[in-house]
């Protein structure tokens, strides 16, 4: 498809009126811009079988609710200050339009826009709106865009036919602690997310076929314990076939490599304890100190750690005497260890 064909976006429905459930069941008819880095295994939230799940409408069996809810509250409140603040520091206008969008050719790809930009000349272009905490604004230097939110605006372009777009990205509490950078379109990266998309939306969800994993494998350890469910060990033992043992050797030699790392760093934790000694000693109560050795000069803290926690079998006495209070502050939590013990066939 070339991007100088010229068409106009349809309109799903004004999101405006819409409850959060109402808006995600529309989202649920195609794949919007923030699905995408799923889709191509770069999303730092979901893999790209959580989308097919959520798609298709399978629920997880363990239901931990939004990790990063409060992160998505924050950035979702801070959207009209970031348009704002990008819209004094670059003298664009900048309107919002509560509409989800869909592509005329490719009805699966959906858009639910911050905002656009009317530029001089009469054109309009596309402002996504960021925030994030000041740790992560290192993603945001040497000009880069974090490769997921590049995904995003691409999918953005591509919907409503628009050649250039902003990302804009808050980090801080005042108007310095922001960034924004530019996108123009790219009919070769365009064509390529839109393969990938169509790909996707035919192959996986409307054939209801899984997707294989992709993605980190924290991310997809997580997501497979939620759609499988809690440890059972009253299933019987299976044997597994079409996976290759060398995965298991593998695991192995980490797993001993890792052994005499953490024998390693033991005897050097044993050692640096050792020398600590006659310094200690010397402090006594005192938390600093400070040595110089006629070239050098020392600062040494010993500083406290305040732990206050409940013990075992306090935690027992208080089940069995306040069990409504217990149960009430109680919280129960799975995690699973894998390992491999190698035997003769």
């Amino acid at each position: 498809m070339s991007l100088a064909l010229n068409y106009e976006p349809e309109v799903v429905v004004n999101i405006e009126p819409l409850t959060r459930e109402e808006w995600l069941d529309y989202r649920r008819l195609g794949i919007g811009g923030s699905d995408v880095a799923a889709i191509m295994g770069i999303s730092p939230f979901a893999t790209i079988k959580d989308l097919y799940y959520d798609k298709i409408g399978v629920k997880p069996m363990i239901d931990e609710g939004e990790s990063n809810w409060v992160a998505k509250e924050v950035g979702h409140r801070l959207e009209d200050l970031v348009a704002m603040i990008f819209s004094k520091k670059t003298g664009l206008e900048v309107f919002p339009v509560r509409k989800m969008f869909r592509h005329p050719f490719y009805p699966f790809m959906l858009a639910d826009v911050d905002y656009f930009i009317r530029f001089p000349d009469g054109s309009i272009g596309i402002l996504e709106c960021k925030t994030c905490n000041y740790n992560a604004k290192d993603k945001w230097a040497d000009d880069g865009i974090p490769e997921n939110y590049v995904l995003q605006v691409r999918h953005y372009m591509a919907v409503m036919n628009i050649k250039k777009a902003y990302i804009a990205c808050l980090y801080g509490n005042n108007e310095n602690e922001f960034v924004y950078r530019s996108l123009e379109r790219d009919e070769m990266e365009e064509q390529e997310l839109i393969d990938q998309e169509e790909y996707f939306w035919n192959e996986y969800v409307e054939k209801k076929v899984e997707p294989p994993y992709n993605g980190k494998a924290d991310l997809v350890l997580a997501s497979i314990r939620r759609y499988k469910g809690f440890a059972d060990k009253t299933i019987p033992e299976i044997t597994i076939s079409g996976l290759e043992s060398r995965s298991l050797e593998r695991f192995l030699m980490l797993a001993e490599e890792k052994s005499q790392l953490e024998r390693r760093k033991k005897e050097i934790d044993a050692e640096q304890k050792a020398l600590s000694v006659p310094f200690v000693e010397l402090l006594g109560q005192g938390c600093k100190a400070v040595m110089e050795d006629g070239s050098s000069r020392y600062k040494i803290t010993y500083n406290p750690t305040i732990r206050t926690q409940i013990g075992k079998e306090q935690m027992e006495k208080l089940k069995i005497q306040h069990p409504d209070i217990y149960e009430e502050y109680a919280s129960t939590s799975e995690s699973r260890t894998f390992r491999i013990k190698k035997e003769a066939a």
